[in-house]
């Protein structure tokens, strides 16, 4: 699961997005990593939890997205990249 947010206000020169996604490790945990910093600067910031159940992990990204759309977010389709 993979979910992008952005947030752009042109009046106080904001271009922000904000990245969650989960998946489960080699040893059966599940991952979940969040992704943050400016739209089109290089680097970011990065976060990552590992949790013992698949349930629990989507629990934390839907509380990390809902969180960041009471701040102003919109989530954005990911497209998938075929080549």
């Amino acid at each position: 699961m993979h979910v992008r947010l952005e947030k752009i206000v042109p009046a106080k020169r904001q271009r922000r997005f904000y990245v969650v996604s989960i998946a489960q490790t080699l040893f059966g945990e599940w991952c979940v990593r969040r992704e943050w910093g400016r739209i089109g600067a290089a680097g970011g910031q990065q976060a990552a939890e590992y949790l013992p159940t698949r349930e629990e992990a989507e629990e934390v990204l839907q509380r990390h997205k809902l969180a960041k759309c009471r701040r102003g977010y919109a989530p954005i389709p990911v497209q998938l990249r075929l080549f």
